[in-house]
């Protein structure tokens, strides 16, 4: 079986293109939106850092352990971030969800539940993946808390796991959506996007 690239993915609040080089210079906006990269529990590419970053994952894609997309909201076309398909086993068949990043200005919009929706439907529903992996650094926080708020369960924690830029070593937080837990996180998400699109211009910010 071949886990090939699903094309655009296309939601109310976010659109999901593939990653091409000719979005950099949107890709360099979005991430100086709340200079992203100064976090220093994420891995997120600097500005002076994108275009090596895009390339990255596009030779991963060729590789075939990656399917890069880009971030765009769907009312006003703005790119807001990156997220991928990554750790590809097409065998079992089963991904991982992750590099993702998104601009501060998009956070609590909806837009990242959506692309959630998106990614995880594509999976289940496509491919048939009998579960679906997320990974984040034992202090990303804000990380963590957005991946249980999705409905992954936590498996466990790689110890020692990855050496970050910065020089540390880094604890790795694993969690897992199973195939029968999919329609209760579906649901879950849908009601999510619903709450933004029901909520009027400038109104309350829901996560």
């Amino acid at each position: 079986m071949t886990l090939d690239h699903p094309g655009t993915l296309r939601g109310r609040l976010v659109t999901l293109e593939p990653l091409a080089a000719e979005h950099h210079d949107e890709l360099v906006e979005a991430v100086r939106d709340g200079e992203m990269w100064r976090r220093w529990y994420a891995r997120v590419p600097s500005p002076d850092g994108m275009a090596a970053e895009i390339q990255r994952r596009l030779e991963l894609q060729r590789q075939g352990s990656m399917l890069p997309f880009t971030a765009r909201r769907t009312d006003t076309g703005r790119v807001i971030g990156m997220t991928t398909f990554m750790h590809i086993d097409a065998t079992t068949p089963r991904v991982e969800i992750g590099s993702t990043w998104n601009a501060e200005s998009a956070h609590g919009t909806g837009t990242n539940p959506e692309s959630k929706l998106l990614l995880l439907a594509h999976a289940f529903e496509v491919w048939g993946c009998p579960a679906v992996e997320f990974r984040t650094g034992f202090h990303n926080q804000q990380s963590r808390e957005a991946i249980a708020r999705l409905g992954a369960r936590q498996d466990g924690i790689l110890r020692a796991h990855l050496r970050e830029p910065a020089g540390y070593l880094r604890d790795t937080v694993v969690f897992s959506i199973t195939q029968p837990e999919w329609p209760g996180v579906r649901l879950g998400l849908e009601h999510r996007v619903a709450r933004h699109l029901a909520q009027p211009e400038g109104g309350p910010r829901f996560g």
